[in-house]
C-alpha cells in the first residue's frame, strides 16, 4: 500500500462525505440569504479547511487510541497498531494538518481564524472523552456540526440561526448513528474501562437513546426547511434522509458507511438544488 493510501485509510478519507455536504449547504445558504457573490476561491478554502481539520481529528484519534485499537480484535489491523504507520509519523501528520488548518482559516476571515483553535479543541478533544463519559458520541457530533456553521462564517463573517439549526441536525444525526455503531464494541469497552452509551446501558436503552437523538434530527430537518422556506426538492431530500435514518433502527444490517454517506449526500444535494 502506498504512503498516500495508508494515510487516506488512517483518516478514513471516504467518511468526509458525512460532514462536507452539510458545509456546502451552509455555504450556499449564506450566499443566498445575504446576496454575497458566489466565490469559487472561497469555496475551495472552505473545502480545504474541512479536509485539513478532519485529517487532524482522525489522525489524532488513531494516535490517541493506538493501544486501545491494538487490544481490540476489530481494530487491531488499523494502520498504527499494525505498524503500517509509526505513531510518531501519525502525530506529525496531525500537527501539520492542524497548522495548515489554522493557516487556511486565516486566509478566510478574522472570525474563522479566531474560532479555528476552538474547532481543533473540540475535534481533537473528542478522542479522550471516551475515557470519562458515556456521552462522547455527542462530542463527536459537535465536531462534525462545526461544518455548516464554519462555512456560513466563511461567507458572512458572523453566525446566524439557520446554520445553527443545521448544526443541531448534524450533531444529533452523528451522535445517534455513532451509538448504533458503538454497539459492536460494548463488551470490549466495559472490559477495558472505556465509556459509551452501549457500554453503560442495556442494548435496548442504547437503541432508545439513539432513536431519541434521531427524532431531534428529524425535528431539526423540518425546522430548517420551514425557517429557510425551502420547496419540493428540499423536502424530497429530507424524506430520503429520514428514511435512511429509520432504516438504521430496523433489524436490517446495512453498510454503515453507505447508509450515512447516502443520507448526507441526498439531503445536501437536494437542499443545494433548492437553494440555488
Amino acid at each position: 500500500m502506498g504512503t498516500i493510501s495508508k494515510y487516506a485509510s488512517l483518516v478514513k478519507f471516504a467518511h468526509t462525505a458525512f460532514a462536507l455536504p452539510f458545509a456546502l449547504v451552509g455555504f450556499v445558504y449564506a450566499v443566498r440569504s445575504t446576496g454575497a457573490p458566489f466565490e469559487w476561491a472561497l469555496l475551495a478554502k472552505v473545502v480545504v479547511c474541512m479536509v485539513l481539520a478532519r485529517n487532524a481529528a482522525m489522525g489524532f484519534n488513531r494516535w490517541a487510541d493506538r493501544r486501545i485499537d491494538a487490544a481490540n480484535p476489530r481494530t487491531a489491523a488499523r494502520e498504527i497498531p499494525s505498524g503500517a504507520i509509526p505513531p510518531r509519523a501519525a502525530l506529525w501528520f496531525v500537527v501539520v494538518n492542524a497548522a495548515l488548518f489554522v493557516a487556511a482559516a486565516a486566509l478566510i476571515n478574522r472570525l474563522a481564524l479566531m474560532l479555528s483553535p476552538v474547532a481543533l479543541l473540540v475535534l481533537l478533544g473528542y478522542s479522550y472523552t471516551k475515557r470519562f463519559t458515556a456521552w462522547s458520541h455527542i462530542v463527536l457530533g459537535m465536531g462534525l456540526a462545526i461544518a455548516p456553521v464554519g462555512a456560513y462564517i466563511a461567507v458572512t463573517g458572523r453566525v446566524a440561526m439557520a446554520p445553527v439549526v443545521l448544526a443541531a441536525l448534524v450533531m444529533t444525526w452523528v451522535a445517534g448513528f455513532d451509538i448504533i455503531y458503538a454497539r459492536a464494541d460494548a463488551d470490549f469497552d466495559r472490559a477495558h474501562g472505556l465509556h459509551s452509551v452501549p457500554a453503560r446501558f442495556t442494548g435496548r436503552r442504547a437503541a432508545v437513546i439513539s432513536a431519541l437523538l434521531h427524532l431531534v434530527t428529524v425535528y431539526a430537518t423540518v425546522v430548517f426547511g420551514l425557517f429557510v422556506s425551502l420547496g419540493t426538492p428540499y423536502w424530497i431530500g429530507a424524506g430520503i434522509f429520514v428514511s435512511l435514518l429509520v432504516l438504521q433502527h430496523t433489524p436490517l444490517r446495512l453498510p454503515f458507511d453507505w447508509v450515512n454517506g447516502a443520507a448526507s449526500l441526498a439531503f445536501s444535494a437536494l437542499a443545494i438544488v433548492d437553494l440555488l
